[in-house]
């Protein structure tokens, strides 16, 4: 049984994949009153949930078995595939009627054609993708982009309230949701590889980065991107928040999209292609700010170290 005596009123949530993201989904809904139980393959992860009055469960079935809401924060659409209909049975585990939240990254198709199936089997599906970065998420202030039924929000608004800041209904129909999603992801892969280049750039013309960074981002060619990502490369610090491999990932659903609507995008491609080279060189778990490494390795540039502990 997954009822918890410190549930104050609120709903049971599952949520499914406790990275930077999730786990801080997980706090948030546990913070607002909810009943939360959360699945990780990484140990380390589940051992985590027990200090915000989260419980852990033995296996994905386990976590969504008597859960009203189930949240996913998996990597991509095969990971969620793989969740609902492959070993792990999350989509006979679940109660009928209980509402499947998807919020990994994904091609709108397969957002189309995993809510035909989730539905078929008597739930509701939500195309949920967010964004934020991990601060955000753990403070409940996401900006949450999701398209689906009137019953599948209805469901799931127990878990929206507690996780996102800003929930944008974006109509009916699974899709609408990850196209939204991936409009920002374009974005924001263009907005991180430009912003790595820029510091580096002032890094080889001997500029002072710390004044750089002040000065851009009171100018107007400041990006959010920009502000948040270039602390990283001043500390000298690559802790991933957000990795390459993301990107690797995202903006290659961008090129399929485009590809298959036959619409150019020369400013993704070529971003795609610097996260591709710093993945190859062995960077693609490192934040994704590692491309300014990326830039400095190939013009013999001199970026700041982290100090030694």
């Amino acid at each position: 049984m997954l009822a918890n005596e410190n549930n104050r009123g609120g709903v049971t949530i599952a949520v499914i994949g406790l990275g930077s993201m999730g786990l801080g989904m997980a706090q948030s809904a546990a913070r607002a009153g909810h009943d939360v139980a959360g699945f990780d393959i990484a140990p380390a992860a589940l051992a985590k949930l027990a200090a915000f009055g989260a419980r852990s469960a033995a296996s994905a079935a386990d976590a969504v078995r008597n859960a009203d809401i189930v949240v996913s924060v998996v990597v991509n659409a095969q990971q969620t595939e793989a969740l609902l209909f492959g070993d792990a049975g999350m989509a006979t585990a679940m109660k009928p009627g209980a509402v499947f939240v998807s919020s990994a990254t994904m091609d709108p198709a397969a957002a189309r054609d995993l809510a035909q199936r989730v539905e078929a089997a008597g739930l509701h599906y939500l195309d949920a993708p967010v964004s934020g970065g991990a601060v955000k998420a753990l403070g409940g202030e996401l900006t949450i982009m999701a398209s689906g039924t009137p019953e599948a929000f209805l469901k799931a608004r127990p878990a929206l309230d507690a996780m996102a800041a800003k929930v944008y209904e974006l109509g009916d129909a699974a899709g609408t949701g990850a196209a939204f999603k991936m409009i920002n992801q374009l974005l924001a892969g263009v907005h991180i590889a430009a912003a790595c280049e820029a510091i580096t750039f002032a890094a080889r013309q001997g500029l002072d980065l710390d004044k750089v960074h002040e000065v851009i981002t009171a100018s107007a060619g400041n990006s959010w991107m920009f502000e948040n990502r270039v602390p990283h490369i001043l500390d000298g610090d690559y802790t991933p928040l957000s990795s390459i491999d993301i990107f690797v990932k995202d903006l290659g659903i961008v090129q399929d999209m485009a590809r298959n609507a036959r619409y150019p995008v020369p400013l993704a491609a070529a971003a795609l292609q610097m996260y591709l080279a710093a993945s190859g060189s062995g960077m693609g778990r490192d934040d994704d700010s590692s491309l300014a490494r990326l830039y400095a390795g190939l013009s013999g540039t001199e970026l700041p170290m982290a100090p030694e502990k």
